[in-house]
């Protein structure tokens, strides 16, 4: 086996074991089907191994192939990074990149984006903004931030587009990261009456109130809005933390992380509303006519990069 592996070769191996067809590889590749088989024969004979099979329908992985496959996207996906890091430092970037931050670093890995952008782009001088979604829409459009993490919908703000269905007039542009769930959480002493409601029951309830700029906000005025109720307000918070204290005090109900809901159940015997819940997504944005800024398109491949290397984490 050879000490050095060429690059070439193993491109043209993960392409085609991707499409499961030489013709279609050598289109990606720019290359002729001769020199595609030639490149991915001599692989085989470098490793040592059968790669394929041929079948009445293409090429199929031998079962070394497929793990091999695995890894070699791997490779090539470190070797992209690679690059584009050493992109970045060529080109010397330079200047502020003010970022707007919601709810807990640890769930938008904002520790782990922070670190791979100063390793990309160490010239770069971040500053962050904590607060709520809203603010971070309202900044964007203040010029007062470069970016930042939003949660919900951005057309609450002005009009959106995530990166699978780009649209001319979109003001904000949005790459989205998670999907999240929220539930309703009721102090232990309401068991028996939030058990098994819906929202026109549970709307008559009192309730912890947001601000509009909230997600939790947002979120329920949307379907309360839909059904033709009016939430029950007894109280108004402006931090999470402070909300669910009140819900432990026995004040009234709020909304909050599925993953905090269950948490608290199990710390505080907060009582979840099982009848009801909402889905939200989670993502990072900017304005769309800074989409292409140097420092802004820098962000947007870091996070991009945070996010798919923990999808790719087992468990």
């Amino acid at each position: 086996m050879a000490d050095h592996l060429d690059l070439r070769l193993l491109r043209a191996f993960v392409t085609v074991a991707r499409e499961g067809n030489v013709t279609r590889a050598a289109e990606l590749l720019h290359l002729t089907q001769p020199a595609v088989s030639l490149q991915v024969k001599r692989l085989s004979q470098e490793l040592g191994l059968t790669l394929f099979h041929r079948t009445a329908s293409g090429l199929e992985l031998t079962r070394d192939g497929a793990l091999l496959a695995a890894k070699g996207e791997q490779a090539l996906a470190s070797v992209t990074e690679f690059r584009q890091t050493a992109m970045h430092l060529t080109a010397q970037l330079r200047g502020k990149l003010r970022i707007g931050t919601i709810i807990d670093p640890e769930f938008t890995r904002l520790g782990a984006f922070l670190q791979a952008l100063v390793e990309s782009g160490p010239g770069i001088e971040t500053t962050l903004r904590q607060g709520m979604s809203g603010e971070v829409a309202i900044g964007l459009k203040r010029n007062e931030l470069d970016v930042g993490f939003f949660l919900g919908d951005l057309d609450d703000f002005g009009t959106s587009t995530d990166v699978l269905n780009p649209e001319a007039e979109a003001q904000f542009f949005v790459k989205p990261l998670s999907r999240l769930t929220y539930r309703v959480v009721a102090p232990p002493a309401f068991a028996g009456i939030v058990t098994d409601k819906d929202w026109s029951e549970l709307a008559a309830l009192p309730w912890i109130g947001t601000p509009p700029a909230s997600v939790h906000h947002r979120l329920l005025a949307r379907k309360l809005g839909e059904l033709n109720l009016k939430q029950n307000v007894v109280a108004l918070v402006d931090q999470e933390t402070s909300m669910l204290a009140m819900v432990r005090t026995g004040l009234g109900l709020s909304l909050c992380r599925e993953s905090i809901a269950l948490a608290e159940r199990q710390a505080s015997g907060l009582v979840i509303a099982d009848r009801v819940k909402l889905e939200t997504t989670l993502g990072f944005v900017c304005l769309r006519p800074r989409r292409t800024d140097p420092n802004v398109a820098l962000a947007f491949e870091v996070i991009d990069r945070i996010w798919r290397m923990d999808r790719r984490e087992p468990g």
